[in-house]
Parts: structure tokens; sequence; C-alpha cells
């Protein structure tokens, strides 16, 4: 069984990268932008970033190409859901990109067949219902930026096929956003008799405007990366993952070729502009979440899904 899973997870990253020879352009590309800027973004807590390979135990990924690193998310075998161990890993995994000065732009994609599911339900149980921090300590940045500090560096998403729930709001995060063709985005809580915790009551209404992100978040309706493109949740949209892929690296390439202060200085900017307004709702959203544990409709919600019928929610 690993072993298959293994080969089935190698398959899809070779085939989406189109293997380590396509990439080598690129890497040369960043190497030559590094050598005419050397120590450019440099911290004051330095980190060099480590490779985490792939492999079954590795949850989340990391690869580096030059200036430009690759995150993935790698629970294929559900999903890629998140559960506490890969929400933390992948905090880690950011802020090591933030506080490495040899890295100036991080690609964030999905392992297998989907991007993300969103949150593992019962795997998050747990923590949600003691109401304590889903992050806590020294090293990490919240994946959700729900709380600061937030990354300084460019985010750029590639997603394709299941993009649901915490899935879309990992997406939301990101500076740049590209789409598989096959995409299909969900923000289907309120049908489990939970809400979307995770912040795309703020980001999606801002980012989609107010009646596009309502018309998805209270029906529970899935939606396509064309529609995404319309509502501007996404700057482009690629045939296959592949080829979503080599757009982002090469989007990724010429945010590393740039003036690191000026892109940093820049994201700081447009952040002052747009945070104080969200910050009073994103620190509400745990607890807001967390107490939807707690509800009969939220019991009824998993035992209907369970069962493989329609909830009946009486709300309480």
């Amino acid at each position: 069984m690993d072993a298959e899973i293994t080969t089935e997870r190698r398959d899809f990253l070779a085939a989406a990268l189109g293997g380590l020879a396509g990439l080598s352009a690129l890497t040369t590309t960043v190497a030559r932008a590094d050598e005419s800027n050397p120590g450019a973004g440099a911290s004051s807590e330095e980190i060099t970033m480590s490779d985490v390979p792939l492999s079954p135990n590795a949850k989340i990924t990391v690869e580096r190409r030059g200036a430009v690193v690759l995150i993935g998310i790698n629970r294929p075998y559900v999903q890629n859901r998140i559960d506490p161990e890969a929400f933390v890993e992948l905090a880690k995994a950011y802020y090591d990109y933030d506080h490495d000065p040899s890295l100036r732009a991080a690609i964030l994609f999905g392992h297998g067949d989907n991007f993300s599911r969103g949150i593992d339900v019962d795997g998050f149980r747990k923590l949600v219902e003691t109401a304590k921090p889903w992050i806590n300590g020294e090293g990490l940045i919240d994946p959700l930026a729900k709380r600061k500090p937030g990354l300084t560096k460019p985010l750029i998403v590639v997603v394709h096929g299941d993009t649901w729930n915490m899935g879309h709001e990992l997406f939301l995060v990101a500076d740049i956003r590209i789409a598989t063709a096959n995409t299909s985005f969900g923000q289907d809580e309120n049908t489990h008799g939970r809400f979307p915790g995770g912040g795309s009551t703020v980001r999606f209404v801002r980012e989609a405007g107010w009646g596009n992100a309502m018309r998805y978040m209270l029906t529970g309706d899935h939606w396509t990366a064309q529609e995404a493109y319309r509502v501007g949740t996404i700057q482009e949209v690629a045939a296959t993952p592949k080829a979503a892929l080599d757009r982002a690296f090469k989007i990724a390439n010429k945010v590393a070729a740039c003036g690191p202060l000026g892109i940093k200085t820049t994201l700081a900017s447009a952040h002052l502009a747009i945070d104080p307004a969200a910050d009073d709702a994103f620190s509400r959203l745990d607890v807001q979440f967390g107490a939807l544990f707690h509800t009969h409709d939220f019991l009824e919600g998993r035992k209907a899904e369970a069962e493989g019928r329609s909830p009946i929610y009486h709300g309480h």
C-alpha cells in the first residue's frame, strides 16, 4: 500500500513539474538573479530552509529551485485534507521561507488528484473544542493569515481538482493564484452544520464581492475555475496541473528577479490598506468556528454525512 502511494505521488510530481531537467533553465535564471544581488532580502533572523523530500511520512513537502521554493500538501490518500500536524508543518514551512534570505518566492500546490478538500474535521475536533490556538510557539506563520505576523514575501498558489473549504481559504491567502481548468472550488461548510471559519467570510467577500461570495457560501454550491476567473479570485486558468505549475514558475522567477526590498515594501503597503478593517473579524473566527462544534446541527451534519443522507437542521 505505502509503496503504491509513494509511486503515485512521485509520478504526479514528476508529471506536474515536467521532470527536473525541465526546470534547469528556471533554476539558472533565478541563480543569476541571486548573483546579481547577493544578500538581498536578508533578515535579522536568517534561516536556511531545508528540503523535505516526498515520502509517505511527509505531510508537507519542500523543494528548493534556486530562489523559488515549492511547498506541497501531501495527504492524497485523504484528498489532502489538513490535520493539525500538517497545519503546523505548513506554518513552519511558511516561517522558514519568510526568514531564508536566499528565497524570494514560494509556490503552494497539492500532490495527487486534488489541491485540498479542506480541514480534516475529525483530526481537528479535539483541538477546536479546547478553544486553544491552532498554532502556538515561535518559528511559525499562520497559513490562514488570521493572526500576525504574516508572510512578508510573495506566495503563489496553484490549485487543481477539489479545492474546498480550508483548501479554498489557503488559496485565498496567496498573492497570485492560478487554477487548472478541472478545479472544483467549494465553501460548503454551511451544508455540514459549520461555517467558513478559516477566513473566507473576510477574504472571499473582499476578493469576489459580497453577492458573488454569498452566492456560494450561503448555498454550499461548488463553482468552476472559469467562474473563479470571472469573479476575480484567480488570475489565470491553465489546461493541466503541469501547465499551471510551469506558469507559476515563470511568474515566480519574474518576482524573484525584482528587488526584494521593493517587493516586500509593495506587499507591506498593500496590507496597510486592507488589514486594519479585517483584523477584528479574523480575531473572532476561531471562537465562532469552535462554538459550532458544540451544537446539535454540527452533530447532525456529521451523522448525515456518514450515513449518506441529507441533514435535517433545527438551528440549535
